[in-house]
């Protein structure tokens, strides 16, 4: 990472504040100042791409509850930014759209609506891009379970047709856990019985 360039963002940008990464630069930017940091990243700091938006949910102990997270990457550069932003309501999660100067934003925004409830003020067309828009969860949040919430079809006739209804996954050697210290690429959730699969019935 080029601690020069670092320096020169905190620099011009004393809005921003650090943090720690091993990958890329990476800065907390409050969401009144979104718009114009997007703004001048893409104009006058060379990242012409928006590549993805997402969210972490800290739960519901945790004030600000809501981050989302903004990758930017630079083609120049050939290197990432990332920028978080937390939300400061934390029943109704809000921040500024950037679809109006990056337009990847838009469905990316769509997806963190969908999936974490967070809303995105501006944005040109803000509803559900996974799920449809009378389900009333958002799966992306700690509350929801691991092994889904059943609920019915959103229309009949595809119920009446299908004789289907949606039902939670199964939980194949649950509760899943997840180690708190170590690599990423190593704490994702593991079943704490994995003796048993699909394929191989549970043992009584």
């Amino acid at each position: 990472m080029d601690e020069e360039f670092a320096k020169g963002l905190r620099k011009r940008y004393d809005f921003l504040s650090s943090h720690d990464s091993t990958d890329c630069l990476a800065f907390s930017c409050p969401p009144e100042k979104l718009v114009e940091l997007a703004e001048s990243v893409r104009d006058r700091e060379g990242f012409e791409m928006l590549v993805d938006v997402t969210a972490v949910d800290g739960g519901q102990e945790s004030s600000p509850r809501f981050s989302i997270v903004y990758h930017f990457y630079s083609l120049v550069r050939k290197t990432y930014l990332r920028v978080t932003c937390d939300c400061a309501d934390d029943e109704e999660p809000e921040a500024p759209s950037l679809s109006g100067v990056y337009p990847a934003a838009d469905w990316h925004e769509r997806e963190t609506f969908d999936m974490f409830g967070i809303r995105f003020e501006g944005h040109p067309n803000l509803k559900r891009i996974l799920m449809w828009d009378e389900y009333p969860y958002h799966p992306l949040r700690k509350e929801f379970p691991l092994a889904g919430i059943d609920v019915p079809l959103p229309a009949e006739d595809v119920a009446e047709v299908t004789k289907a209804s949606v039902e939670p996954a199964p939980m194949m050697g649950g509760p899943f856990v997840s180690p708190s210290e170590g690599r990423v690429s190593e704490a994702e959730p593991r079943a704490k019985d994995e003796s048993w699969t699909e394929e191989l019935e549970k043992p009584v």
